[in-house]
């Protein structure tokens, strides 16, 4: 049997956006980056940050390549490998390009290594075949050994041991990284969950597969059905007891299902959804190190709320709300741009997100997002910075904003076009006004559209209480006897519709 090989990375890039941004300063912490994620999570991320900033990047493929060897997956194994021999492998490509990897295989290392201590000491990790070999063997022998054990239980017919089953085989491909077959094998567990708690550990296979594969439709689709799920049923019946361990574990699965779908959200670009979401989250039971740390729920929830939320939004759901200050606290940057943002003090808060941008730059879920989440935070300030006055300075805006006067009247003259700012620009003496809107015509003309609605509507109640008056109703002709034209039943239906209009011009 061949060996599992799969190209994650590749499906995880599909619905990124074309082009690549490349970060050249970054504070960044890569320990503390590798430790908050688990499982496929950590490679995905470290090789997105290994893609996007060249001065991290042989140091996140070398944590990469270290924790691919915990799992089977030969495949990425292989391509973290050649990711290092592309990059340099800390100076062992200047040294002598690409040349063959013969330590492995014993062989003597190469002249410019041997000359250079320092170089030697930066070598990179070797291709190790013989653990490229017995991963692959040990995932044919446990895939034989799990495949045997489900045929078992179906001969057996046991519900629970085919359940379990399938896990097991989804468990074993996830860790092999071949995701569609994991997938599937996840999947086909539901048709022999017995319980309400098996059916939500489905959906939260489905779900986490599904985030590795992007699929945010069917994401959106198995929170939905877990969600269903959990509201139809009480905690006791949920999970089999009445226990705080019981409902700890009832608010753990809420706060996946709230996290997975509000990344949905965020990757199709429905941003206000996406911070109801990320708000609903609870610190004490965020425990989704497979797909999300707190500090991205922190991150995501804070810069669609910015985007989206009024002023009243934003100090009712974020600033006042207990359970997402917690989250606020671990990224205190973030918990400061919110302040002046509700503080009107525009140019310290942007000044913090142009701070913050490389980092959020190198979030493999979030970097898509961050020009248009900024560009609405910025348009949402504009929009709040002159709604209380009639007319104001060009001049003293652009200070406010950190641009100059032209940058400032461009962006004002976007927002007058697209509909969001009603307000006109004195080019000359560099100041804006608001739109004069007279009220008094404005009232006239939604009072008289009213009264042409009324008519409109009175005109039909009369037609159809006249055609009630004159019994009479319009059926579909048989299929069977087809009237010609010049038919009597023809005729008697124009005549009845004639009359019923007569009558109600009448009326």
């Amino acid at each position: 049997m061949e060996a599992m090989l799969v190209d994650p990375v590749q499906e995880e890039n599909d619905n990124q956006e074309e082009e690549t941004i490349i970060i050249e300063n970054s504070n960044l912490d890569l320990d503390s980056l590798s430790s908050s994620y688990s499982g496929l999570s950590r490679l995905f991320r470290l090789m997105f940050v290994a893609g996007r900033c060249p001065p991290l990047r042989d140091d996140a493929l070398r944590m990469a390549f270290a924790h691919v060897q915990t799992t089977c997956n030969v495949g990425l194994y292989n391509k973290i490998h050649q990711k290092l021999l592309l990059s340099g492998g800390g100076n062992n490509a200047a040294a002598g390009g690409n040349l063959p990897d013969v330590a492995a295989a014993g062989g003597e290392p190469a002249p410019a290594a041997a000359a250079c201590p320092a170089a030697a000491a930066a070598v990179m990790p070797v291709l190790d075949m013989q653990w490229i070999e017995s991963k692959t063997k040990k995932a044919t022998l446990k895939l034989e050994k799990l495949d045997t054990d489900l045929k078992n239980s179906k001969v057996n017919s046991i519900k629970e041991s085919i359940r379990r089953g399938h896990d097991d085989l989804g468990d074993h491909y996830l860790d092999c990284g071949e995701l569609s077959n994991a997938l599937k094998c996840y999947s086909r567990a539901r048709d022999y969950c017995t319980s309400h708690m098996h059916i939500l550990e489905m959906c939260l296979n489905v779900i986490k597969v599904s985030i590795y594969l992007q699929n945010w439709s069917h994401v959106l689709s198995y929170v939905s059905k877990a969600q269903a799920t959990s509201e139809n049923t009480d905690t006791k019946t949920l999970v089999g007891g009445s226990s705080s361990t019981s409902r700890e574990q009832t608010a753990v699965v809420q706060t996946k299902l709230t996290c997975a779908a509000g990344l949905a959200q965020l990757a199709t670009r429905k941003y206000k959804a996406a911070a109801k979401s990320f708000l609903s989250a609870q610190l004490d039971w965020c425990d989704y190190s497979e797909v999300l740390s707190p500090w991205n729920v922190a991150v995501y929830g804070g810069l669609c709320a910015l985007a989206t939320y009024s002023r009243q939004e934003l100090h009712k759901n974020v600033l006042m709300s207990s359970s997402f200050k917690q989250f606020l606290e671990m990224e205190p940057m973030l918990r400061d741009i919110i302040f002046k943002f509700y503080e009107s003090k525009y140019a310290h808060c942007l000044k913090l997100l142009d701070d913050l941008k490389d980092v959020l730059m190198l979030d493999m879920y979030l970097a898509s997002h961050v020009k248009t989440l900024y560009s609405k935070i910025r348009n949402r300030g504009l929009v709040q910075y002159f709604s209380p006055y009639k007319s104001a300075s060009l001049e003293r805006m652009a200070t406010s904003f950190n641009t100059t006067v032209g940058g400032m009247e461009d962006e004002l003259t976007a927002l007058i076009l697209e509909g969001v700012m009603q307000a006109r620009i004195d080019s000359h003496n560099k100041i804006v006004y608001a739109a004069c809107v007279e009220e008094r015509s404005v009232t006239f003309e939604r009072t008289l559209q009213m009264g042409q609605q009324h008519i409109d509507r009175l005109h039909m109640l009369i037609l159809r209480a006249a055609l009630m008056k004159q019994q009479m109703q319009v059926k579909p002709p048989s299929r069977d006897v087809v009237a010609g034209p010049g038919s009597s039943s023809s005729s008697t239906s124009a005549a009845a519709a004639a009359d019923a209009m007569n009558d109600s011009q009448s009326v």
